[in-house]
Formats: C-alpha cells, structure tokens, sequence
C-alpha cells in the first residue's frame, strides 16, 4: 500500500511540474536536433508577433533580433545534420571495408557455387528407383537429392544477398556524401543570411544612432519617397518640354549624396507601359552588374538580375544595383517593408554619375512637392514607340 501511495505521489508531481519551453532567446541550443527545432519555430513565431505590433524602432531591432537568433539556430540545425551524417559515413565505410575485403573471395564463392549447381545432375525419379535396393533406399536417396538441392539453393540465396547489401551499402554511402555537400553548401548560404541581418542591424542603429525619433524620421521620409514617385507616375509631377533627345545622349546626373527622399547616391530607374510600371529589365540588355541587393554586395542572396531586352543602361557600366523590381530582398527582410510591398523601379549606381537616354524620345524636366516639403526632382522621357515612358528620378539637370 505505501509502495502504491508513493508511486502515486511521484506520477502526480512529475504530473505537475511545467515543462520548460525553449524561447528564441540568448544562444540557440546546439547537439540536440529536437530541441534546435523548437527554438526555431519559437523564433518564427516571435518574428511573426514582432511584425504585427506598432511600428517602432524597438519593434524593429526586436525582428531583426529575432531574425539573427533564427538563422544561428538555422546554422545549429544544419551542422548537427552534418555532423550525423558524416558520423553515419563513417560507419558505412567501415561496413564497405569490411566487405570490399572479401569481396574477391565473395565472387569466387559465388561462381563456384553457380558452377557447381548447375553442373549437378539430379538423378531422374526412374532413375532412382532403379538404382534401389527397396522403396526405403529409393525415398532415402530421393529426400538426400532434395535437402542437396535445396541447401544449394539457399547458399545461392545468400551469396545474393551478400552481394546486394554490398551495393545497397555503397549507394547508401553515396546518396549521404551528396546529402553532406547540400548541407554544406546550405550552411555557407545561412552564414551570409546571418552576416546580413547583422549588417542590417547594424545599419539601422547607424543611421537611427538608436533614436526612436531618428526612426520615426527616417520612415517619413521613405514614405514621403513613395509618395512623389507614385504622384510623378501618375503624371502630377510639374514639368516642363526640353525637346528631342537621341539613345545615349546625357540628359541628367545623379545626385551625389543625400537629397530629397533619397538616403544616398542612386538612381530610381523606372519603366512605364500604357501608363503602367514593368519591369526594366525585360527592356535592358545584359551587362556588367554588380549586385548589391542582398546582405552585402555579390552575396548571392539578393534579387533576381535577368536583363533580356535589347536597350542600354542609362548609367555606364560597372552598374551596382542596390534594389531590383517587384517583391525585393529589401521588402522581405527590412523595415522597408513597413513603407511599401512593390517596388515600382530598380535603384542602381555607378562610378560615372551622368545619365544617358535609353532610347530616343521626347525629355522632360519636372519635380514633385510633396508631404515631406522638398522637390523630388526628375527627368522623363516619351520614347517614339509602344507608348513607353521612363522615368529618372534623384537627378541634377544640365
């Protein structure tokens, strides 16, 4: 009865005591693949809650934050993967040793046996009969032709098997090699998301000096960005005619610098179609580019270059470009994303700051004043077919 009680109060403070559950906090947990996912998906989750709050610079480092504890549990995962794996290798190149050391003497077992099976003859049931003394010697010796066969059969057998867990072994050991060189390459891709998102928290506390009013200023004015550049697509943009300009003619320059709605030296490029935005580059050649669009320039992370048209760019090459068009690196993994879901354009640099005309057309100076009270100055051009306009926005005039 005591033993029964204690038993019973055991199970009921085992019952009542909280399991502990893994935050995504401090450094990941390392060894145990179990507990590495749960710290993941607590990351996922607190990144999700995080996106969903107030729009402050606390929310924002706290994302970020979060996003670095991800990956690092991310890279925890992938190495505890390798690690099994290669661990597993190992032991299978010991096996295939083994095996590889008999296995000369296997094959010859092997065709020995094959040779000998078939080169038996089995005395026919007449045969027999007649070759014994009574029916006790006939069914004596018919049961030993019998256990002869079948015992030759499940040597065969055997040998069969061995040989194919040989093969079955060094498959086994090839499809993990290549399993550990996926892993491998994975890692080097989590490193540079890890790099990435530090680089970004990083940049954020620079250019905000960790002021929440800093912030607060530095999204008004991304949003101040978009609001000219959709006013100046939608034709509300104050310009005046220039004239007839011809493909690779200059027409502006970027601005050096920060100037109004842009943090730094870049041109917005946009393309316009039936008074739509497309994709630049779908009209502009291939050439030399260097993209900066990820974590860090030629990183590998960043956005999708693929020029296929036939134009040339309006920046002599080497082109830098920091955002492409459409969903970009920036829009999934920065506080850009707070501002905006698109971008209209792509932004891009170079070491000469003059701009050219991509194609012939008619050029227009203009500029937009909006909410953030600072003209947003451009050039636009009317291109001579398919009713395309493009659009050079952060520019100096001739």
């Amino acid at each position: 009865m005591f033993r029964f009680l204690l038993s019973v109060f055991f199970g009921l403070f085992l019952f009542s005591c909280p399991v502990l559950a893994i935050e995504c906090e401090g450094l990941p947990p390392s060894g145990d693949e179990g507990q590495i996912k749960q710290y993941i998906n607590a990351c996922q989750t607190k990144i999700t809650a995080l996106e969903g709050q107030q729009n402050t610079l606390k929310a924002a480092i706290g994302v970020i934050n979060s996003k670095i504890n991800l990956a690092q549990g991310q890279i925890n995962q992938t190495v505890v993967q390798i690690e099994s794996l290669e661990k597993d290798i190992a032991t299978l190149s010991q096996v295939i040793g083994s095996l590889i050391d008999s296995q000369g003497k296997l094959d010859d077992v092997y065709k020995a046996k094959v040779r000998e099976v078939y080169k038996r003859n089995t005395p026919s049931g007449l045969t027999l009969f007649l070759s014994s003394e009574n029916f006790a010697s006939f069914f004596s010796k018919l049961k030993y032709f019998q256990t002869v066969r079948t015992r030759d059969q499940l040597i065969l057998n055997e040998l069969e098997k061995a040989k194919k867990n040989f093969d079955e072994q060094r498959q086994t050991k090839q499809d993990k090699q290549k399993e550990v060189e996926a892993l491998k390459r994975k890692l080097v891709t989590q490193k540079t998301a890890l790099a990435g998102e530090q680089a970004q928290k990083q940049s954020l506390l620079k250019q905000t000096q960790n002021d929440e009013k800093k912030y607060q200023a530095l999204l008004s004015q991304a949003r101040a960005e978009l609001e000219a550049i959709e006013a100046i697509i939608a034709g509300q943009g104050q310009e005046q005619e220039v004239g007839d300009i011809s493909t690779g003619q200059v027409i502006a320059r970027i601005i050096f610098g920060s100037s109004c709605n842009s943090s730094g030296t870049h041109l917005h490029f946009i393309v316009t179609k039936d008074n739509s935005v497309a994709n630049p580059f779908s009209y502009l050649k291939n050439t030399d580019i260097e993209n900066c669009s990820g974590s860090s320039c030629g990183s590998g992370d960043g956005d999708t270059m693929n020029p296929s048209g036939n134009w040339d760019w309006p920046l002599t090459p080497k082109i830098k470009l920091y955002q492409g068009y459409g969903d970009t690196w920036a829009i999934k993994n920065t506080w850009v994303r707070n501002i905006y879901s698109f971008h209209n354009g792509i932004d891009i640099s170079s070491d000469n700051l003059e701009i050219k005309a991509v194609q012939s057309g008619k050029l227009y100076r203009g500029s937009f004043t909006g909410s953030g009270s600072c003209a947003l100055k451009y050039v636009r051009v009317h291109h001579h077919t398919d009713n395309i306009d493009t659009y050079y926005l952060h520019v100096n005039y001739f």
